[in-house]
């Protein structure tokens, strides 16, 4: 009896206490319940109207709950609640002690983020999650995988050539113990260095160790523009012959003469998942990629981090300036508007420069000299910010058309290759604050490409799949409480080329483990988030 006047009565703490029953015993159903919502549950069914009920950081009730007592109720009636956004490709680790609550991803909704990509890592992953755990949390949950680079770069520096058996043995011996201290899998970065001097046989070897421990394959390919049908071939051997799940990241079909034919890269992963090679991709919703201006570089040049030595010799340096040009002509038809810049780190002192770089592009630099923008030009230019400290840039290189095909693919989710970013700082890439509402908003509402459903599950359902978070990615009883609260009919991006650091509209809440982050679109401050650690970890585990 004194349970049942508990229950329901919670607020009423006087009276609870007159009649004897202690504080502990009253404790109401659930902590938080969402009433009123549409429902899309991450599976890519159609929504339907129910609350969802939180206790204990867990989902512990679904339907009508009005009967039933709770600390909170928020009326999110007409907006829809999702889980938690997954981001399965995200630069954030570099950042994440310095900005613990991720501003501009849980703004997006994303309550999880995975870092390690594109071959680059720590190579004690154990204790560097280890020291995240222990830095007073983040908002949103982390996981890592083992970079190929970065264990490559420790065995073999940065020289092109393969492996001893000795060598491999040890970089083996690396993700083994990567995998054992949580990584996720193994990420490859074949277009930068130095992965891109590794032969396909020596990733084979090492995704191989990662197949052992129950891990994943994830690949920057070796070349997205005028090779990317063979890169795509490359990709799917290294699943097919090491047995492990193989994931396409940021997969986009460059080189403008390319444009028009993201089908052919599908036909090649429907071919590989019918032969039964577990392949998918994700995607971001632009068309234009960021990274570091020197990927335009040949690699050889820049083997053993000679390019200044290289550079001396005439006839070197009209090798590496050719090379250059014909990228530029491959990638941009010459255009140097096409490459914008995001961040410089030029040595004090450097003089030539405006003195303020970010948000130009190559284009304005040139004018600004009153130098035409011929293919020898943009070269000239490339290889002196260079050599000056180098910049960060924004490539617009890709084709909307392709964009939408690939969305409409079902083996396709999304992730963003967004960086952790404080606000105001540079010219970052849009997709840092975008990438989830703009597929929402843009590519579900507007466009129709997808369904709003469909939408959701590719951000929630599809990545924890593939990275094997079971009990994320789903509404349902038992599952982990990381939630997101949007209104269908506003959400969007606002951040743009120009004007990069806005966060989005028609996300009012985002709760991680059951705890706000974001709460009537402001963020929180707390940071409930917490380390997610492979199949292959050894240790205990993480809530």
């Amino acid at each position: 009896m004194e349970t049942r006047m508990c229950r329901g009565r919670v607020a009423h703490g006087a009276l609870v206490i007159a009649l004897g029953v202690s504080v502990a015993s009253c404790r109401p159903d659930f902590d938080l319940v969402l009433e009123r919502g549409i429902v899309l549950d991450g599976t890519g069914a159609e929504g339907y109207v129910a609350d969802v009920g939180v206790r204990d950081g867990r989902i512990s009730g679904i339907g009508d709950l009005a009967g039933r007592s709770a600390t909170e109720r928020l009326d999110v009636q007409d907006h829809v609640v999702a889980p938690g956004f997954i981001d399965p490709h995200t630069h954030s680790r570099g950042r994440i002690f310095e900005l613990p609550t991720a501003h501009n991803f849980i703004r997006q909704g994303v309550t999880t983020l995975v870092e390690g990509n594109d071959g680059s890592s720590p190579l004690a992953i154990g204790s560097w999650l280890d020291s995240l755990a222990a830095s007073g949390g983040t908002a949103p949950n982390f996981a890592l995988f083992v970079g190929h680079g970065s264990i490559r770069r420790e065995v073999l520096g940065s020289e092109d050539r393969a492996p001893t058996d000795a060598e491999l043995d040890q970089m083996r011996r690396l993700v083994g113990g990567a995998m054992q201290d949580g990584a996720l899998g193994l990420s490859t970065g074949l277009f930068y260095l130095p992965g891109s001097f590794a032969a396909t046989d020596e990733v084979i070897e090492l995704a191989r160790v990662a197949a052992g421990h129950g891990g994943i394959y994830i690949s920057h390919m070796r070349n997205e523009g005028d090779g990317v049908f063979d890169s795509v071939r490359e990709t799917i051997r290294i699943g097919r012959e090491a047995g492990i799940p193989v994931q396409m990241t940021h997969h986009k079909i460059g080189a403008w003469r390319n444009f028009g034919r993201a089908d052919e890269s599908l036909a090649l992963i429907a071919d590989a998942r019918a032969e039964g090679v577990d392949v998918t991709f994700d995607q971001y919703p632009y068309t234009a990629s960021s990274t570091g201006l020197s990927a335009i570089i040949p690699r050889w040049a820049q083997e053993g981090d000679r390019l200044a030595e290289r550079l001396a010799d005439a006839t070197t340096r009209a090798r590496i300036v050719d090379d250059i040009t014909t990228w530029v002509e491959m990638r941009f038809a010459n255009d140097p508007s096409k490459i914008q810049l995001v961040s410089c780190d030029f040595d004090d002192g450097t003089t030539g420069f405006p003195p303020e770089m970010a948000g130009l592009t190559l284009a304005h630099i040139l004018a600004s000299r009153d130098v035409d923008g011929s293919p020898l030009a943009i070269a000239d230019l490339i290889l002196e910010i260079d050599q000056a400290g180098g910049c960060s840039a924004i490539f617009h290189a890709f084709d909307e058309a392709d964009v939408q095909t690939l969305m409409r693919s079902e083996f396709g989710m999304v992730g963003s290759d967004g960086s952790l970013v404080p606000f105001g700082r540079a010219s970052p890439h849009p997709r840092g604050y975008g990438t989830h509402p703009r597929v929402l908003g843009r590519y579900a509402r507007e466009l129709g490409v997808i369904t709003m459903a469909e939408a959701v599950r590719r951000m929630t359902s599809a990545p924890a799949d593939r990275l094997g978070f079971r009990d994320r990615g789903r509404i349902a009883p038992g599952l982990v409480a990381d939630l997101v609260v949007f209104d269908p009919e506003t959400v969007v991006d606002r951040a743009t080329f120009e004007d990069p650091h806005r966060y989005p509209d028609g996300i009012p809440h985002v709760f991680v483990r059951g705890v706000a982050v974001v709460r009537d679109g402001e963020v929180t401050g707390d940071r409930p988030g917490v380390v997610l650690r492979g199949p292959g970890y050894t240790g205990e585990r993480n809530p």
